[in-house]
């Protein structure tokens, strides 16, 4: 398995731990008095889920085990995806970051990390897309 593949399983593995902790304090928020930042964490469960879970097994799994391009290079650009996994994380923590805090005190600073987190985001599927396009192929 490549190192890259293993790198993104375990954050997915993070990703999916995390996004549970977050449903347990939501569903406990009728049980108990917590803070008013809990009410602010369902984009962030949503995105840990999807993003950080299941974006990342997919992408991890699609660079191991997608036909391979050439002998030369079996996986396509491993700088690329190295890339795609540095912009999809560094997307999701300001997303994690940046939803609640935009839940709780709009303005243009959160507005404008939510921003950037989104195109940090947009940019690792175009790196995806570009770098696992060639390996869909026909026998």
């Amino acid at each position: 398995m490549p190192r890259l593949t293993r790198w993104y399983l375990r954050t997915a593995l993070i990703g999916f731990i995390a996004a549970l902790l977050i449903g347990v304090l939501q569903a406990a928020r009728g049980l108990f008095t917590l803070p008013a930042v809990v009410n602010a964490l369902t984009p962030v469960y949503f995105h840990l889920l999807m993003v950080g879970w299941v974006t990342q097994l997919i992408f991890g799994i699609v660079f191991w085990m997608f036909p391979k391009p050439s002998a030369a290079r079996p996986r396509g650009s491993e700088g690329l995806g190295w890339a795609t996994y540095a912009l999809l994380n560094v997307g999701l923590l300001l997303r994690v970051i940046a939803e609640p805090w935009q839940t709780l005190t709009p303005g243009d600073v959160p507005g404008s990390v939510l921003a950037l987190s989104a195109v940090l985001q947009w940019l690792a599927g175009l790196a995806f897309v570009a770098n696992t396009w060639a390996r869909v192929k026909e026998r």
